[in-house]
């Protein structure tokens, strides 16, 4: 007997397709993992978290399902070559962009991320990506594949111009001297970097009014924080620095799609699902405030 997938934030916040502003996919992708396992669990274990998520956002003022979130009830089909699941997904990603929906990809590696971009950016002049991540992932090939988890970011710069990089703290030496010699369009700040003073103002310079795609690596947050990921690193932001930034980010900028990628569940680490869980809720709701929907306290 099947199991049904939950809904994200729960059956009774489920809207109908025609109605949502919001579409969650998902994509349980593991393909290239180098290191620690699990990601092809990380979209159920977040809807499952979901669903113990409370609707009403006590920092917001509101119940960001109220915008309107349908859940794909098929997840994206990721048997066969790397490429063509990815082939799946940016097509699917480009239906529901068509759509007019705000699209949140749950992931599943990170080498998911280049896919959705690609349908955002084919859509969106200008497209920025911003990412959150302990690692750069730059590298044009890792273990024999352009598309391994470690090449997210050099895949995305072959569909977008800018890409604003936040929390880095672990690359390859190949990597270090790609950033020192210069990628046109990209801007690293370290998680170091981030314990100064003005580093939200430095990331966010440029971007007013801009399309933005989000993907977020979970390994960005400090371990303590996400521990359930293939690749932790210490020394990662914490929690309302990290909302700080993303609320200043959806003020002032259009982000148009976004993705949490690489959560690995984890027995006894369920605290790591529900901060996913209750991370997307939140960029749901920054996104119905920026577009000043009735209750969101804007309108």
């Amino acid at each position: 007997m099947s199991v049904k997938t939950p809904v994200f934030l729960g059956d009774g916040a489920d809207a109908p397709f025609e109605e949502a502003r919001v579409a969650v996919v998902s994509m349980p992708l593991e393909a290239t993992v180098s290191y620690g396992g699990g990601t092809a669990g990380g979209p159920a274990g977040i809807l499952e978290a979901s669903t113990q998520v409370e609707l009403y956002d006590e920092q917001l003022g509101f119940e960001p399902y109220r915008a309107g979130i349908w859940t794909d009830p098929a997840p994206v089909d990721t048997a066969g070559p790397i490429e063509q699941s990815l082939q799946r997904l940016t097509g699917r990603v480009g239906e529901l962009l068509d759509a007019g929906k705000f699209v949140v990809t749950l992931g599943g590696e990170h080498s998911l991320t280049p896919a959705a971009v690609a349908a955002a950016a084919s859509r969106q002049d200008g497209l920025v990506l911003v990412q959150l991540d302990a690692h750069a992932d730059l590298r044009e090939s890792y273990e024999g594949s352009p598309h391994s988890h470690a090449c997210a970011v050099a895949r995305s710069l072959d569909h977008v111009a800018e890409v604003r990089a936040l929390g880095i703290r672990s690359y390859s030496v190949e990597e270090a001297e790609r950033i020192r010699a210069g990628i046109p369009g990209y801007r690293v700040l370290h998680g170091w970097e981030m314990a100064r003073p003005g580093w939200a103002q430095r990331a966010l310079e440029g971007l007013a009014g801009r399309p933005v795609y989000l993907t977020v690596d979970v390994d960005y947050f400090d371990p303590a924080l996400i521990p359930a990921t293939g690749t932790p690193e210490p020394g990662g932001p914490d929690w309302w620095e990290t909302i700080s930034f993303l609320t200043e980010l959806f003020e002032m900028s259009r982000v148009v799609a976004c993705d949490a990628v690489e959560l690995a569940p984890a027995p006894g680490q369920s605290h790591a699902d529900f901060t996913v869980a209750r991370l997307i809720h939140k960029l749901i709701g920054l996104h119905a405030r920026s577009l000043q929907l009735p209750g969101t306290g804007v309108d």
